[in-house]
């Protein structure tokens, strides 16, 4: 499996970004599929996750209410909408898929995409 991520950039706060992640080698709807992120210093931390069919979503407190995952199971892509963005948010994000029914297994990662948020 290979997972390629897209759609960071440097944006103010307030501001929003929707990062894609392409999944390919293996059958999509097989995955669940998720987002991380890394900031400077810290520890890889989960943002959100999404079922294979989409019907169960997960959010880490943190951005509840302000980010929207969602997936395209006809183009092997998952999307991460950000919106309302703070410069706590800046970070390296991941993209991740498991087959596992939780997020304590991360089978596959994508390479990381950088996000920056200015204040």
């Amino acid at each position: 499996v290979q997972l390629q991520a897209s759609g960071g950039g440097l944006v103010q706060a307030g501001g929003s970004l929707r990062l894609s992640c392409a999944h390919s080698g293996r059958t999509f709807t097989d995955y669940a599929m998720g987002w991380f992120r890394q900031a400077p210093g810290k520890e890889r931390e989960f943002v959100a996750g999404i079922s294979w069919s989409g019907g169960s979503l997960r959010y880490a407190d943190s951005v509840e209410g302000r980010f929207i995952m969602s997936r395209d199971n006809a183009k092997n892509t998952v999307y991460l909408q950000m919106n309302s963005l703070k410069p706590e948010d800046t970070a390296v994000y991941y993209c991740a898929a498991t087959l596992n029914r939780s997020w304590n297994r991360v089978d596959y990662w994508g390479k990381g995409t950088l996000v920056t948020v200015s204040s």
